[in-house]
């Protein structure tokens, strides 16, 4: 990237528009939750997030073409894993913990690279992984007493997408944002169908069902908002896109920790949902650790939820 090409202002305005986007329309998954199904909904979601990207294709811009198929789709398992994860919490879990979980997924980065990579790591990164787990268990809270799995469940989705995007950097090189992302929708609608047809138990009502359906009403109401889903991702991951073309990726990926505040924003003027002190304190040490990382890795890690792109 030439220097010419940085524009660091804009950059930043990008990645907080895209993350701005992500934090309130995720926001509006328990209206799919509280009827619908997480398989269904990353299944139809899918099929139309692919008719967008086919109207943008059709108009000239970009390519679904792969240069190694295996390896986008690799890469998009565990990518899409994430997702599923991610999703099912929101029906679950208050949604600051669970963006607070998958923000865990530079901590994993670092992790990766010493235990698989066999990289070196200095001083400051180690102390960012320790600050940012303390940060993650700050916000998850657990009780010895009474400890529910279900809490850990975004650290998992933290685990997955760096296990991605480490792939993204060893195993898809050159390939196209247009087939990265199209390999990631891909893999959720496929996700989505197999749960369609495997999901067979009895689910209950409300919100607890989201993940125990295997199907739910294809209303009016229930398209607009898989519509609503569709759109504010690929606006959100196309502005983060964007913020990455034309900024130091080093300096702006700080500004994708901004999900925490727009999410938590937007929980509590949707659903009531409020941060305790501990949980917020929490939220800014994995900030602190993901930044870090950022400024001390020459070539960082996005913390939020899009692969590093290809300029």
């Amino acid at each position: 990237m030439s220097a010419d090409s940085i524009k660091p202002g804009l950059a930043a305005v990008s990645i907080l528009g895209g993350m701005a986007t992500l934090g309130l329309t995720d926001n509006f998954v328990p209206y799919i939750s509280e009827r619908g199904s997480l398989w269904q909904f990353h299944f139809v979601r899918s099929i139309m997030a692919f008719g967008i990207l086919a109207i943008v294709i059709a108009l000239g811009y970009g390519s679904l073409r792969a240069n190694r198929p295996l390896a986008v789709i690799g890469r998009s398992f565990f990518q899409a894993g994430a997702m599923l994860i991610y999703f099912g919490c929101l029906s679950l879990l208050p949604i600051g913990v669970v963006v607070a979980g998958l923000f865990t997924a530079p901590l994993f980065v670092v992790l990766i690279s010493i235990l698989f990579q066999g990289k070196s790591v200095g001083a400051f990164r180690w102390t960012a992984v320790v600050i940012g787990f303390v940060g993650a268990l700050m916000v998850i809270r657990p009780d010895p007493a009474a400890l529910d799995p279900v809490s850990f469940l975004p650290i998992g989705a933290g685990l997955l997408y760096a296990i991605g995007a480490v792939a993204t950097r060893a195993w898809c090189e050159g390939e196209t944002t247009m087939t990265l992302t199209a390999g990631f929708f891909g893999m959720l609608g496929v996700f989505g169908l197999i749960g369609i047809f495997t999901v067979t138990g009895d689910a209950p009502e409300g919100h607890a069902g989201f993940v125990l359906r295997n199907w739910g009403p294809l209303d009016v109401a229930m398209v607009f908002w898989f519509a609503v889903q569709a759109v504010g991702s690929l606006i959100g991951i196309a502005l983060i896109f964007r913020g990455y073309l034309i900024g130091e990726a080093s300096h702006v990926a700080v500004f994708e920790y901004s999900l925490l505040v727009f999410a938590s924003f937007w929980a509590w003027v949707l659903w009531d949902q409020t941060v305790p002190v501990l949980g917020l304190a929490g939220m800014v040490l994995i900030a602190v650790a993901g930044s870090i990382i950022a400024f001390r890795s020459s070539t960082p890690v996005p913390a939020g939820r899009v692969p590093e792109p290809n300029p």
